[in-house]
């Protein structure tokens, strides 16, 4: 698996601390509304708001927030507009990053974001510059402790629509789907008992950038500060990192 897969791994367990919690669930809510917005309230009808919700139901959103957020989507009460844009540009040591934003001000998430990638041996590219690199799959991560044989989940998650499954360096599986299929192979998982460690639509890289260890400090720092902007919702990237430096990251 690489270092972006063990990246995403990492964000998610940080992202369940207590002092996290409450940026993470505006975060959360702004999806559910914008996706509401552009696909209708119905989870049903709209994947990308059924992902949404199941991602926050994931990191334990309470229902009422929830609830709230799709009719602030829908119009049915009050809210903030927002849009979706992506930023993409370049870290060191060459790396792609894409940045998926939700704003109600364009102007400043664009200057912030440039910044970012100013202060941190990065560089704001123009739009199509590595979007080509990454694809947009549904991810989903099953731990090789699940109880299921590789065989039996191979051909659960192949009759359910996904695409491929692999295995990691630890023996865990990472499943791919197309995006609309994702909620379907994850229902059908979680039916068979099989509860996924983690899983989300996601931009996967098509190639790795294998980083030392100078640049890889570089990029943590790039990444750790564009997760932590208020109107980031996602960052992608293609690099890997040694396990030594993201365990070092993961403890601080």
């Amino acid at each position: 698996m690489s270092g972006h897969s063990k990246w995403s791994s990492i964000k998610h367990k940080k992202a369940r601390t207590d002092t996290q919690r409450g940026k993470l669930f505006s975060k959360l809510a702004r999806a559910i509304t914008v996706a509401a917005k552009e696909g209708g309230g119905n989870p049903d009808m709209n994947h990308n708001l059924a992902a949404a919700i199941s991602k926050a139901k994931d990191f334990n959103m309470p229902a009422d927030n929830i609830d709230r957020a799709i009719k602030r989507g829908t119009g049915e009460i009050a809210g903030a507009s927002y849009e979706t844009i992506t930023y993409e540009g370049y870290g060191a040591g060459g790396i792609a990053v894409m940045v998926e934003a939700m704003t109600d001000n364009r102007n400043r998430t664009a200057s912030d974001i440039r910044n970012i990638f100013d202060r941190h041996n990065g560089k704001l590219g123009s739009t199509g510059c590595v979007n080509w690199m990454f694809e947009r799959k549904g991810r989903i991560i099953v731990s090789k402790d699940s109880g299921i044989s590789e065989e039996d989940l191979l051909d659960l998650v192949i009759e359910a629509g996904a695409d491929d499954m692999k295995a990691d360096d630890e023996g865990n599986r990472e499943v791919i789907s197309d995006p609309s299929d994702f909620m379907q192979v994850r229902k059908t998982l979680e039916e068979h008992g099989v509860v996924p460690t983690a899983a989300e639509i996601s931009m996967i890289p098509q190639n790795i950038v294998k980083l030392e260890e100078q640049d890889a400090k570089k990029v943590l720092k790039l990444m750790n500060a564009l997760e932590d902007h208020d109107d980031v919702q996602e960052v992608y990237s293609n690099f890997d990192i040694p396990d030594d430096i993201l365990a070092e990251m993961e403890s601080a």
